[in-house]
């Protein structure tokens, strides 16, 4: 059996009475007895581990506690109302920029004021529509013609110009019936056309679209 001895500390009292006594390495102490003496140099009992971790175990409750409600707040937040509103803001602002945006219509054209015309120049008109639907005439020709029958120079001069017609097409159609009517030369045809009264471009362009 080993002679070592115990080293210093509080044990279970040898008398049985379920008391702590201080054992000094050579024999043991009663701290009733010794208390006030040793007060100042016996070492403080060890506090045994689950008394140590008494505050450390609620402190990391506490931290659990507050992250799970920092989590659950993050996420109340994500589904606020406001949060969700927000989609529907930004729709609203964008349609009322697309309104803003949108050019107004611009006015209407007036509608010009229809030429007015004397009686002398509206029948003036009248009788040079019938006549160009009737056979082909160069434009001096066709005032030549409405003079013979009577109209002024003024009133004849504004209904040819009034009604415009391409006079090229009215030198070719001319130049087609005096080739309905007998033959001509190229040079011949032209000529005739020019003492009709049409340009020599009007009268060469005529003769071009006769084949001539």
């Amino acid at each position: 059996m080993s002679d070592q001895k115990p080293n210093a500390g509080y044990y279970p009292a040898p008398d049985g009475s379920g008391q702590n006594w201080y054992w000094d390495g050579e024999r043991w102490i009663d701290p009733a007895q010794t208390q006030p003496a040793m007060a100042g140099n016996a070492p403080e009992p060890e506090r045994p581990w689950f008394k140590k971790k008494r505050i450390v175990i609620p402190g990391a409750l506490v931290a659990l506690i507050i992250f799970g409600a920092a989590l659950s707040g993050g996420e109340g937040d994500a589904d606020s109302p406001a949060a969700s509103s927000t989609p529907a803001a930004t729709e609203t602002a964008d349609a009322e920029t697309v309104v803003a945006e949108e050019p107004e219509p611009e006015p209407e054209a007036e509608a010009e004021p229809e030429e007015s015309m004397t009686a002398g120049q509206r029948n003036a008109v009248s009788s040079a529509e019938d006549y160009l639907r009737f056979t082909a005439f160069s434009r001096s020709g066709l005032i030549t013609q409405l003079e013979f029958e009577g109209y002024t120079t003024e009133d004849a001069t504004f209904a040819v110009d009034h009604l415009q017609p391409d006079w090229n097409e009215q030198a070719a159609k001319s130049a087609q019936e005096y080739l309905d009517f007998t033959s001509f030369s190229r040079v011949g045809l032209i000529e005739q056309l020019q003492f009709d009264g049409f340009s020599p471009e009007e009268a060469t362009y005529g003769v071009d679209q006769a084949g001539l």
